[in-house]
């Protein structure tokens, strides 16, 4: 009988499409995935920033401190295409409308 091992298995590049820890955003891993018919690179983040996004899925606020995925168009998106989804939002974009609507006292941003 082997002894146990708890070390965590070192991943090698080969064994995953997603980039390395020295990534924007806190470091998380990337991945591209398709929307609305285009390419988008997505990574999912720990929220530890200051300020609250708009979930465009839902149109809800994000607030700080609140794990999300940020997606932008992998065709070379800046920093002013970046969207923050929530996790669930994200997951459900293909069956969401498109025709939120905000009511009168939400913010515009």
């Amino acid at each position: 009988m082997s002894p146990r091992r708890n070390q965590q298995r070192k991943w090698s590049s080969s064994d995953s499409a997603a980039e390395p820890a020295g990534t924007p955003l806190g470091g998380s891993l990337r991945r591209t995935e398709e929307y609305g018919g285009e390419d988008w690179v997505v990574q999912t983040v720990a929220g530890t920033g200051a300020r609250h996004y708009r979930c465009p899925g839902c149109d809800q606020e994000i607030p700080p401190g609140v794990g999300h995925v940020v997606a932008w168009p992998a065709h070379g998106g800046g920093v002013d295409d970046r969207r923050h989804w929530h996790r669930a939002c994200w997951s459900a974009r293909e069956r969401r409308s498109s025709n939120l609507q905000r009511g009168r006292g939400a913010p515009r941003y």
